[in-house]
């Protein structure tokens, strides 16, 4: 069984008819799988197929895959990034490539990882050449985005990269005058806050600015001990 059809049945059991369901919020696992409330589930399932049914869209004619997450339904921390690379058009998952491997690192040294956190991006098809999605792109995709969070309702929302703080908080400032900062934001009628800090792509190619993403994380995990 290859890698891609593994992951995509571990998606499902998430979303599908077949889930366990719970009419309570809880935090913990069921065979190593997360309890999904039944309207979460649904609901994620129908943002879904909205997304699959957008028409005249140049990404989605360039793309192989509706790229729509990955992780932890339930998960208080929720991460967004710009949009999915080759690997993740190829996987049909966010941040499977060497930015994600960077990102499971990154969270792991917080004590977290794919099973406690909830990743998406921006914009849901592969950019062509991995360009930047366009600020119409981005427009285009955002009610989706908003809808995918309130979906979710995290308690922490993380922003990797620019695209992402730019479509999140309409800031026009550069990421490193805007990181390490926690800022509450209102999506569709839900409060949150939200923290900012450089991608795992940048990160690749600037080593040295990893000092800054470490104390982006070590105020995560202590945001996390304070939020309920």
């Amino acid at each position: 069984m290859n890698n891609k059809l593994t992951k995509l049945i571990k998606y499902y059991s998430l979303i599908n008819h077949n889930l366990i369901f719970s009419n309570k919020s809880i935090n913990r696992y069921n065979l190593g799988q997360p309890i999904v409330q039944k309207d979460k589930a649904k609901n994620l399932q129908k943002l879904r197929e909205e997304i699959n049914e957008i028409k005249n869209c140049k990404l989605k004619e360039n793309a192989s895959n509706l790229v729509f997450s990955d992780g932890n339904p339930n998960a208080k921390v929720m991460i967004i990034g710009e949009g999915p690379g080759a690997n993740e058009d190829k996987e049909g998952f966010p941040f499977v490539g060497r930015a994600g491997q960077l990102l499971d690192k990154m969270l792991n040294a917080i004590n977290l990882s794919r099973k406690n956190v909830y990743i998406t991006n921006v914009v849901n098809y592969r950019p062509p050449e991995n360009r930047k999605p366009t600020e119409t792109e981005v427009e285009r995709y955002l009610p989706y985005l908003k809808k995918h969070i309130e979906i979710i309702k995290p308690k922490i929302i993380l922003l990797l990269g620019s695209t992402a703080m730019n479509a999140i908080l309409k800031n026009a400032d550069v990421i490193s005058k805007m990181r390490g900062k926690w800022i509450e934001i209102e999506v569709n009628k839900f409060k949150i806050f939200s923290i900012v800090s450089f991608h795992p792509a940048y990160l690749l190619r600037q080593p040295d600015q990893k000092k800054f993403s470490w104390i982006d994380l070590k105020m995560i995990r202590e945001k996390l001990r304070k939020v309920s």
